[in-house]
Formats: C-alpha cells, sequence, structure tokens
C-alpha cells in the first residue's frame, strides 16, 4: 500500500508540472526559494571567495554554432603562489576523469599554481598556458619545473569538445579578471556547456563561517555541475516529480519515450562534478582530504550516486599563513588544527556543497548549439514543489 500512495502522489505531481507555464522567472540563488540546507550560517558573499585572498575569475567561450565551454580559475592568494605555497589534498569519488597535476599535489600535499576547471579535451592546452602564465612573473624567472593544476567535466553535449580554440586565451583572461569579490554562477566560464540532471548545469558556490566558539573559521565550495542521478532538493524527490531522472526509461518505460535534449532519462547518471574547497582553518594535506571527502556527501545529497561514467573529483586548500610551505625551507614548523575540531567543518563543507550544487542548477541560463537547446531548471515549478514538501 505504501509503494501504491507514493507512486499517486508522484504521478499527481508530475502532472501539476506538465501544466505549469513554459516560460522561466528570472533564475536565483537558492535561498531565494527557502534551499538553506544545514546549521551553519554563510559568510558575507555564500561564496568562496568569503575564504579571505581567495579570487575567482571565469573566461566564456563561444563561437559559431558549436563552441561552447570556458575556464575557470581560482587563485588561493595574492603573493608568490610557487614559494608561498598552500597545502593542498584530492579526494577522488569517482575517478573517471582528467585531472592534470594530480600526482605532484598528492605526494607533496602542496598547491604551487592557480586551480584551474574547464572542459575534458581542454586540461592539455589549458595547463600550458598556465604553467606559461606562472613562468612569464618576473619572480620565476629561474624557476625550471612548475605543476599546474587542471580539473575538467565532459561537455559534450553542447560543446564541440574536439575543438579546443580559444582555450589559451580563456586561460589568460579568467586569471586577469579574478577578483574576490562575488562570484558569477551558472553558465559562465567552466560551465557554459555543462548539464545536471538533463537541465542547464554550471558553475555553483557557498560558505559557511562556523561560530567563534567552533574556531570562527571560514570554509567556501565553488564546483562545476555537470551530472546526472535522480535530483532532490531539501530532501524532495524534484527529478522524479518533474519527469527526468536517470534510469527512468527502465523503472517507467511508458513515461520515458521522448528525449527532448538533455533529458536525464536518456542516460544512466553519467556526468562529472569538480568541487573546489578553501578554508582559512589551519589544515595540512591529510585533513584536507577528509574534509574533501565529506564534500561528497554534500554532492550525494543532491541526487548523485557517482555513477560509473562519473568523474567526482574533490581539491581542498589552506589558507592560513601558519601551514604555508617555502620549498626552499629544510624544517617545517606548522600549526595543524587538531583532529577533534574538524567534526565541525566536517558539516559545514557538507552544506556548503549541496548549496553550491543547487546554486549551479538555479542561476543556470539556457545555452543552445547544434545539438540543440539545454535549458534551466524551471525556477517556478521548483518552488512550486518544494513548498509542497
Amino acid at each position: 500500500m505504501r509503494t501504491t500512495a507514493v507512486s499517486a502522489v508522484l504521478a499527481v505531481h508530475v502532472a501539476l508540472a506538465a501544466l505549469l507555464p513554459v516560460a522561466l522567472e528570472a533564475q536565483v540563488r537558492a535561498r531565494a526559494i527557502g534551499l538553506a540546507p544545514g546549521i551553519f550560517a554563510p559568510g558575507p558573499r555564500n561564496a568562496i571567495t568569503d575564504v579571505a585572498g581567495v579570487r575567482v575569475g571565469h573566461a566564456t567561450v563561444s563561437a559559431g554554432d558549436s563552441l561552447r565551454t570556458g575556464v575557470t580559475a581560482i587563485i588561493p592568494h595574492g603573493g608568490d603562489l610557487y614559494r608561498d605555497r598552500v597545502p593542498a589534498a584530492l579526494h577522488v569519488g569517482n575517478g573517471f576523469g582528467k585531472l592534470l597535476g594530480v600526482t605532484q599535489l598528492r605526494e607533496l600535499g602542496e598547491l604551487e599554481t592557480p586551480i584551474l576547471l574547464t572542459c575534458t579535451l581542454c586540461i592539455w592546452p589549458a595547463g600550458d598556458a598556465l604553467a606559461q602564465w606562472m613562468l612569464n612573473k618576473p619572480e620565476n624567472a629561474n624557476v625550471r619545473s612548475i605543476n599546474p593544476v587542471v580539473g575538467e567535466t565532459n561537455d559534450g553535449g553542447l560543446n564541440s569538445t574536439r575543438s579546443r580554440a580559444g582555450i589559451g586565451g580563456a586561460v589568460r583572461e579568467a586569471l586577469a579578471v579574478a577578483d574576490s569579490g562575488p562570484v558569477a554562477e551558472g553558465s559562465v566560464g567552466a560551465g557554459h556547456g555543462t548539464i545536471m540532471f538533463g537541465w542547464k548545469g554550471g558553475m555553483g558556490t557557498a560558505s559557511r563561517k562556523l561560530p567563534a566558539s567552533l574556531g570562527g573559521y571560514t570554509v567556501g565550495v565553488l564546483v562545476q555541475g555537470n551530472y546526472g542521478g535522480v535530483l532532490q532538493m531539501a530532501g524532495v524527490p524534484i527529478g522524479q516529480l518533474l519527469g527526468r531522472y536517470a534510469f527512468q526509461r527502465d523503472v517507467a518505460p511508458a513515461d520515458g519515450t521522448r528525449r527532448p535534449p538533455g533529458d536525464a532519462a536518456a542516460e544512466h547518471g553519467d556526468g562529472s562534478c569538480m568541487i573546489v574547497i578553501a578554508t582559512d582553518a589551519p589544515l595540512l594535506a591529510r585533513n584536507l582530504e577528509r574534509l574533501g571527502a565529506r564534500a561528497i556527501m554534500g554532492l550525494a545529497r543532491t541526487g548523485s550516486s557517482a555513477s560509473n561514467g562519473s568523474g567526482d573529483y574533490v581539491l581542498s586548500f589552506s589558507t592560513n599563513p601558519r601551514v604555508r610551505r617555502n620549498p626552499d625551507a629544510t624544517l617545517s614548523t606548522n600549526e595543524e588544527l587538531g583532529n577533534d575540531a574538524m567534526s565541525a567543518l566536517f558539516q559545514a563543507v557538507t552544506e556548503a556543497t549541496e548549496e553550491a550544487l543547487y546554486n549551479a542548477l538555479l542561476m543556470a541560463t539556457p545555452v543552445s548549439s547544434k545539438a540543440g537547446t539545454v535549458r534551466p531548471l524551471p525556477v517556478d515549478s521548483v518552488r512550486m514543489l518544494l513548498r509542497r514538501r
């Protein structure tokens, strides 16, 4: 009886959603429609740039009827990144992807360049452009090795991914415009051609500020959302209620006969998600990796199951001056936060990741190419369904 009742409720909501107007209201951040995951308050911008010194820049690449991609740059601080290195770590949720520079990052537990996000086949020209940008700095005139870190998701549903024109220029532009203010979200930069749950995806960000009693530290998250699954928001099965979700053709074949562009019914939740975490808490690589593992919990709350074809990666770094490293130093005397103090940070990063992913969906705008048009999640429909929870 319980299964029958749930099915009946889903059928009613799908029917209601189908009657809603097709036109979309202006895209909004999650909090504007009552989605504020968790218990901790966000920072003033509710963005990764709430971590002091962190800068973000986007460069969108759109040309002709097929090039729909871009680059997003995350710069940890405004100083000499090569000699004032930040501790960093990688956590892999599912490793179906390409991630440039991570063997050295994992081995040394530190980052010596900005982080770039882009499209799958763009990581090599992006890495070359980032290396050249670093080598061109006067202070690096004698540097003979550089380790650019570049992450990706596959935006081939909208983008002609084999064409990598303009990526080097986009890297330079993203680095040049990076600043510490509000972060643009949605179909910009590395999120220009991405798709989430069959709707337009993109870039999203959020932050959490711990109370003074828990250290007062800030955790900021930036995501490049390009994955599938069964979308849920605050526990509400939005994907099912709107009739678009992974494995739909297998569990409800009568409802899965149409294949509009980007329809998640046509796939098995494949895709990828890049998550970048910044914090001012004094953490070294071991606890930064543990922090990254909790971001995957925020990803799961949105309805991802990290499918076989999904590259789900988390890069984490700390900006705290007490844990930075000079490559010429022969003795490290870092002061790291203790293990027992990590739990509040784990909670904070889980919340911020979930909200950043909602923002990536809700702030996205339609993008068209010769492959078709992918439209964003209908905000009015989502608002109505959330009110019914």
